[in-house]
């Protein structure tokens, strides 16, 4: 029997307990998950590529079943070069699942034999994004329940060196 993978992309900038609670599910699915971040995403990050994946990793205490990459390009392709056929996306609303049905039709379109699989977040973090966490830290707002011990670390000295700039 084949390795069930799944690639769970984004840009995690930061990674949130949100974050790790779809990969923590999904790991009842899937014997492995790759989390992938984005390195062509058009947002303005905060932590660099570099930055996250090593946040990433900690996060998830080296855990065999998870794996922490990077990709340029097409989704779908890097999914097919992993082995994969599932992109494994957490919902946090209706407002999300509009722009993921279109980019999972998209995906679709572009390589049949890939699917998307969609997970409710669960109920404590069905409002928790990472642009909110860190506006929260940097106005030095708790975040200790929304993050992990060491994005919460890093979180305050990138918000300490912004305001010293």
């Amino acid at each position: 029997m084949s390795k069930r993978i799944a690639v769970y992309p984004g840009s995690f900038d930061p990674i949130t307990n949100g974050h790790m609670d779809i990969v923590e599910r999904g790991l009842e699915i899937f014997d492995e998950i790759v989390i992938a971040v984005a390195r062509n995403s058009e947002k303005k990050s905060l932590f660099t590529i570099e930055e996250r994946l090593h946040l990433i990793a900690e996060a998830h205490c080296n855990d065999p079943r998870v794996k922490v990459d990077t990709f340029d390009g097409l989704l779908v392709d890097y999914v097919v070069n992993q082995g994969a056929r599932v992109i494994l996306r957490g919902l946090r609303a209706v407002s999300d699942f509009e722009y993921e049905f279109q980019i999972a039709q998209m995906n679709h379109k572009l390589r049949r034999e890939v699917e998307t699989l969609f997970l409710m977040t669960s109920v404590p973090y069905g409002y928790l994004s990472s642009s909110i966490v860190k506006e929260v830290a940097c106005l030095n707002g708790p975040v200790e329940t929304l993050v992990p011990p060491i994005v919460r670390a890093a979180l305050a000295e990138k918000c300490r060196k912004m305001k010293e700039e």
